[in-house]
């Protein structure tokens, strides 16, 4: 099983709950599945260009006129992009780490997915046939953290509907969530014991999960 970890996390993992998910979540599949093939991508390391004119033209005006030429700066502008994409395609699950900011992923995260989600690279599409994914990924898990708490389809919540739009879109609607909340005083003034069983909680669920994510292969 190949698994395409995208972390955008600044912090150090003793400061972030999101990256104590990761450990979790990982650390229980690593121990059931030893030759699982992982692939871990920081964006803080490896920091994606914001969407440009030249990557649009490169990826969208072949599929609006096919007997579009594109120029050196666009197919330089795809370098980030076409590597991304080669680690998406690979992979059977994609995992990804993230806190929840200003109630979405952060830009980060968001310039990622416009560089990785472009056709050409994961998906074809056409009128004839519409969207068909180039990839094999079946599932994706996020790994959250957010500082106040949140209710089931909260209004508030861009985070959750962004990744389930935009992986939906290329054909991926198994999404499982792993939510660590209320993990800031300031927005939520339950008590310690309260944040660190919402933690607990998380962690147990990352694990969860990561024993879920073997099912198909074992049977």
């Amino acid at each position: 099983m190949n698994v395409l970890h995208i972390c955008a996390n600044p912090k150090p993992t003793e400061e972030s709950v999101s990256k104590q998910l990761a450990a979790a979540f990982f650390g229980k599949l690593i121990e059931l599945r030893p030759d699982v093939d992982l692939v871990n991508t920081d964006l803080y390391d490896e920091k994606p260009p914001f969407y440009s004119y030249e990557l649009y033209k490169r990826t969208w005006y072949p599929v609006l006129d096919e007997t579009y030429t594109p120029g050196k700066a666009e197919e330089m502008a795809m370098n980030y992009a076409a590597k991304q994409a080669e680690a998406f395609n690979e992979a059977d699950v994609l995992v990804l780490t993230m806190p929840m900011w200003n109630y979405s992923v952060p830009a980060i995260m968001k310039a990622w997915i416009d560089q990785v989600l472009s056709p050409g690279l994961t998906f074809s599409v056409s009128v004839e046939e519409g969207v068909k994914p180039l990839h094999k990924i079946k599932s994706v898990v996020l790994l959250v953290a957010s500082g106040a708490v949140y209710k089931e389809d909260d209004e508030r919540d861009a985070l959750s509907r962004q990744i389930r739009g935009a992986f939906g879109f290329v054909g991926i609607d198994d999404i499982e969530i792993v939510w660590a909340d209320g993990q800031n005083k300031i927005f939520n003034m339950d008590s310690d014991q309260r944040k660190e069983m919402a933690v607990e909680a998380a962690i147990e669920t990352a694990e969860d999960i990561a024993e879920l994510e073997l099912t198909p292969v074992t049977e």
